[in-house]
């Protein structure tokens, strides 16, 4: 398999495994929203942005500096510098994993206070403390994989860990439900560890499979001059604290709506419940939707890092500027589509997943539907700039774009004609700025330019056609759908309906309009072939 179309196979393959961790994780919440209601997801979701920024630290970029040195080591087969970096990143993140756990799980009650939490959440922070450690230990390991482009075991890891998760968080929340919404959303919040937990066992079942056959080509290896432990430590810091920094963004991103928004939703006269329940259906539920379709880019950031470092080592830079390109691209093509039809049917996907009773979210997924396509292109402009060791790049970009966020969220969401939509408001264009920053450092690095055509007038007019066919297509399917069933199934089969034949008119359309080339479909792992002869044959492809 040649070096660009392993890129891309390990791309698909995170993304097939990101689907379907979506999938089951927006099947749980739907759940888990039916079970302990909007304040009771309020509760939960309290806790995640707390978790997710401890994690954060707790790994300190030290996974994505893994990825981009093993992949060093190995294009050159150095695999014994290899297995020490390996070695060394995995006793760091064992150790700052389980201090951090312990931190979260006793100071629970201070953190709450600090950040003006609901008192109640304090369960779901403790409940959810001990992922931590699971889920840093598991990162060392898909960080080795990665930097060796081998990328089933990150995406079969997910795929157990999001099933655990779903289940022990179902599990829990309803036994728990009769001693309190409170006890039940710790317990939803406990499924995440119950589901780390389950990932690491089967990354290291993995791991001890492999180790003889890797450990056979260090044996083999010639001897070489070995670096110092303090020499590697150095350098997964150097490139680990600038990534550390980015990926605690995103997080603390979470934290700024979640001390802002409630408190200038109290601002304009609401309750605690209402504030509560209002940014629950921004987080839990129109959030949710909206990072379901970046299941794509993630896919491609997690394959950039060790692709890029891969070229660089090879001294490629025309294979840097093409792989850089393809993902911006493929970004683009499966980003717009998904921005313009979750807004076109955002109370009809929220009354699907979440019931009637909810569709009142639907509001702020209108808004937030928009930001799918500045994320998924920050998302994989930062893995190609951590590829070529850019990191501090993407941090400040997102920095500068949390700056106009928070501002923004303070004062919108204080309008009460906007409300909960003004801070979705704010998170698009904070997320926006960040993006295009990131796309202007792409260009200075890699040569990369930007085309109108191919990245806004074919795209934009595929997704044109597309949401002719899914307003057509909705509005047919639930009059034809109505008289039979209830409201809740006639919408389901509509949405469904509607969003498939979305989807099937956008393809052709940029078959038909050149947007998509006979390679970049010839690159889709294993019916690439069939894809090209088949659109061909059907006179498809321009």
């Amino acid at each position: 398999m040649s070096s660009h179309s392993r890129f891309i196979r390990g791309a698909a393959i995170l993304a097939v495994a990101g689907v379907g961790v979506r999938f089951i994780g927006a099947v749980m919440k739907i759940w888990l929203v039916r079970i302990v209601g909007d304040g009771g997801i309020g509760l939960y979701q309290m806790a995640y942005p707390i978790y997710s920024t401890l994690l954060a630290i707790s790994t300190a970029g030290i996974p994505v500096a893994i990825s981009k040195l093993v992949a060093e080591k190995v294009t050159v087969d150095d695999y014994r510098e290899a297995m020490r970096v390996f070695r060394i990143a995995l006793l760091i993140l064992t150790f700052t994993g389980l201090l951090i756990t312990l931190v979260l799980y006793f100071t629970a009650d201070t953190i709450v206070r600090l950040t003006n939490g609901d008192p109640l959440s304090i369960y779901s922070i403790m409940a959810i403390a001990p992922a931590i450690f699971f889920v840093t230990v598991m990162s060392a390991l898909r960080g080795f994989f990665q930097g060796q482009q081998y990328m089933f075991p990150t995406a079969a890891s997910q795929v157990i860990e999001q099933v655990g998760r779903a289940v022990f968080s179902l599990y829990l929340a309803v036994s728990l439900l009769g001693w309190g919404v409170e006890y039940a959303a710790a317990g939803a919040a406990f499924g995440t560890a119950a589901g780390g937990l389950l990932g690491l066992l089967l990354l290291l079942l993995i791991y001890y499979r492999r180790r003889p056959a890797f450990m056979k080509r260090v044996r083999e290896q010639r001897d070489t001059a070995s670096q110092p432990v303090g020499a590697i430590i150095r350098r997964i810091f150097s490139l680990a604290i600038p990534i550390t920094f980015g990926s605690l963004i995103m997080p603390l991103l979470s934290l700024i709506d979640q001390l802002i928004v409630p408190g200038r939703l109290k601002a304009i006269g609401l309750a605690q419940q209402q504030a509560t329940a209002l940014y629950g259906q921004l987080t839990g539920m129109a959030g949710s939707v909206v990072y379901f379709p970046n299941v794509v880019t993630l896919a491609l950031s997690m394959s950039l890092v060790p692709a890029i470092s891969e070229a660089l080592v090879l001294r490629n830079r025309k294979l840097v500027r093409t792989r850089a390109a393809l993902s911006i691209k493929l970004t683009v093509l499966f980003s717009m589509p998904a921005a313009v039809g979750l807004y076109r049917l955002a109370t009809p996907v929220i009354a699907l997943l979440f019931g009637y009773e909810n569709a009142g979210a639907g509001y702020a997924l209108a808004y937030m539907s928009w930001s799918v396509l500045p994320l998924g292109l920050y998302v994989a402009t930062t893995g190609i700039l951590q590829g070529l060791g850019k990191t501090v790049t993407p941090v400040i970009n997102m920095a500068l774009g949390g700056v106009l966020k928070a501002v923004l969220a303070w004062y919108l969401t204080s309008i009460p004609s906007l409300h909960i939509g003004g801070a979705a408001l704010g998170s698009v264009i904070g997320t926006g700025l960040a993006a295009v920053l990131n796309l202007h450092a792409v260009a200075q690095q890699t040569g990369w330019r930007f085309r109108a055509g191919e990245l806004v007038l074919l795209p934009g007019l595929s997704a044109a056609a597309m949401t002719a066919a899914v307003s057509l297509g909705y509005r047919v399917l639930l009059r034809a759908a109505a008289p039979a069933l209830s409201p809740g199934a006639a919408n389901g089969c509509a949405t469904l309906g509607a969003i498939i034949a979305g989807a099937a008119v956008y393809g052709l359309a940029l078959l038909l309009s050149g947007s998509l080339t006979r390679d970049e479909l010839n690159l889709v792992p294993r019916i690439g072939p069939r894809l090209v002869e088949l659109a061909e044959r059907w006179r498809l492809l321009r």
